[in-house]
């Protein structure tokens, strides 16, 4: 089957998807508005269009697509992402479009006249559209969608990747961690995510228990702000802002972990961090927002505190802290949930099903 795919090349999400899709011996374009962080595979033909801010570029950018779309004549055109996407595909001349909306591109897209018409064409124009959270598909079928064109597919975890590791001596070492007690964050530096919940959550935590090291993974616009509010808490001793980690060293990483938190505000589904954790076995405590409760019961296989609530999160930390047979129990049970609802391999077998189904229209 021949498959294009219009999606960001700077997302560890659309790579794997497109991925998965080429070593499964499709035929794969992949067609990217900007620059890639990842080395293409060489199974993947690929295009880049860099397109910057300018209007004029935009246009030219939906010429180069439907060029392509042209020479290529795809049985299917996928399009992640409903925003600079969505406009690139509804012009790209395709007959069988699959759009997979990614949460923000259809909640702040019907804020603007000219973007929910774009996201509306779009979604009337695909003849399936996958997301992967129920909240999504009622944000879509408000579009006048019927449910019958939408299916929740989520973007899945490699379980047999992520899973449960000896503790890695050297990542623990370049964070300065020897015998103190870990808890991770992966969620970037951005207001979304509300990093500065764990931080007020850490410096009570750090009053109960000074024999723990909070190791805090991204980047982001807020960066600077973090930094200084740790230093003003003055718990910047036990505060690690580690930059980005190779994402082979993920599984090693979670599973070195005592702890993973997620701060975030809003989600589509369950994030794909929170669900690595999980897979890991490192127990999660997670911001009760969008969907996780539909992923988290709440005291078996993790735990959920209200969003911005620091004190609530705080005193389940010292909880987990103090307890090590619940870290385990909690992170089996984690891990049980993942494979059982959002393995990788299960999940794209849907979409390749999808596929073939649409493929035979």
């Amino acid at each position: 089957m021949k498959l294009c795919f219009l999606a960001a090349s700077n997302s560890i999400h659309s790579y794997k998807w497109i991925k998965y899709f080429a070593d499964c011996g499709h035929e794969v374009y992949w067609i990217s508005a900007v620059s890639s962080s990842f080395d293409i595979p060489n199974n993947v033909k690929y295009f880049e269009l860099n397109i910057n801010t300018k209007f004029i570029d935009a246009l030219s950018a939906t010429y180069k697509v439907r060029k392509i779309v042209s020479e290529i004549q795809p049985d299917i055109l996928h399009v992640h992402y409903v925003g600079i996407y969505a406009l690139l595909g509804l012009f790209s001349g395709a007959k069988q479009i699959v759009s997979t909306p990614w949460g923000s591109d259809v909640i702040e897209g019907k804020k603007s006249i000219v973007k929910r018409w774009i996201v509306s064409r779009i979604l009337h124009k695909s003849k399936m559209i996958t997301c992967d959270a129920y909240h999504m598909r009622n944000e879509v079928m408000n579009f006048g969608i019927h449910s019958d064109r939408i299916r929740i597919i989520n973007f899945g975890i490699d379980t047999e990747r992520f899973s449960k590791q000896e503790k890695n001596k050297d990542l623990l070492d370049k964070f300065g961690i020897s015998n103190e007690l870990s808890i991770v964050s992966l969620r970037n530096f951005e207001p979304v995510y509300d990093i500065k919940t764990l931080i007020f959550a850490a410096k009570i935590v750090l009053k109960e228990n000074s024999n723990v090291r909070f190791i805090l993974l991204g980047r982001g616009t807020l960066e600077d702000e973090l930094k200084a509010l740790v230093r003003d808490l003055g718990i910047d001793g036990s505060v690690c802002f580690t930059g980005f980690v190779d994402n082979q060293l993920l599984p090693s990483l979670l599973s070195s972990m005592d702890i993973y938190v997620s701060t975030s505000l809003s989600d589509a589904g369950i994030a794909s961090s929170t669900a690595e954790a999980m897979a890991c076995e490192t127990p999660v405590v997670i911001s009760d927002s969008a969907e996780n409760d539909k992923w988290v019961n709440n005291e078996d296989n993790g735990f959920l505190f209200s969003t911005k609530n620091h004190k609530r999160l705080a005193g389940i930390l010292v909880k987990l802290l103090q307890d090590e047979a619940l870290r385990k129990k909690v992170g089996k049970e984690g891990r049980n949930v993942i494979v059982q609802n959002n393995d990788y391999e299960n999940e794209m077998n849907k979409v390749n099903n999808l596929y073939i189904e649409l493929s035979k229209t």
